[in-house]
């Protein structure tokens, strides 16, 4: 598969990466007071419980987040936030509370604007009146089919090799 061919389950990866990797970013402070101690010494002054945090991302990781954070600005806002909060992994619960929706609903839309991001980032235009079922089901069939073409592809590989 090429790089240039995305489907909604890359999509869905890539934005749970990106959801990570601005987690794991160190916090930001505001500006206080200055002190000379070292920071471990200011931590075990400090009174507060410990936070156990994974490493920073890396510089990929954070290249591969400022790519696929632009791509929420394709969306309805509301789909945005499903898309985002999804990637947070918010519970369904959470998500159709916090958008008004039902889960089939909600699970409806987000489906939609992954297939949306996947059309718009293969160069496709999507077609104005088309219905959130019918993109989806194009998304999908078009997935299909570019797995029977891999795979057709490796069949052939192998034959040629044996």
């Amino acid at each position: 598969m090429t790089e240039n061919h995305w489907t909604p389950s890359l999509i869905e990866d890539r934005l749970a990466e990106a959801a990570d990797t601005l987690r794991r970013l160190p916090e930001t402070r505001g500006q206080g007071h200055a002190s000379i101690w070292p920071p471990y010494v200011q931590e075990c002054l400090e009174p507060t419980e410990v936070k156990l945090r994974r490493p920073p991302p890396s510089a990929a990781a954070i290249t591969r987040m400022d790519e696929a954070l632009p791509w929420l600005r394709h969306l309805d806002p509301t789909d945005a936030k499903i898309i985002w909060l999804r990637a947070t992994n918010a519970p369904w619960k959470v998500i159709c509370w916090q958008v008004g929706m039902t889960r089939a609903t909600a699970h409806r839309h987000w489906l939609f604007a992954l297939c949306v991001i996947a059309w718009k980032l293969n160069g496709k235009r999507i077609p104005r009146h088309i219905s959130k079922v019918d993109l989806i089901a194009r998304t999908k069939a078009a997935e299909e089919s570019e797995k029977c073409i891999d795979t057709s592809q490796g069949a052939t590989v192998m034959a040629s090799l044996g």
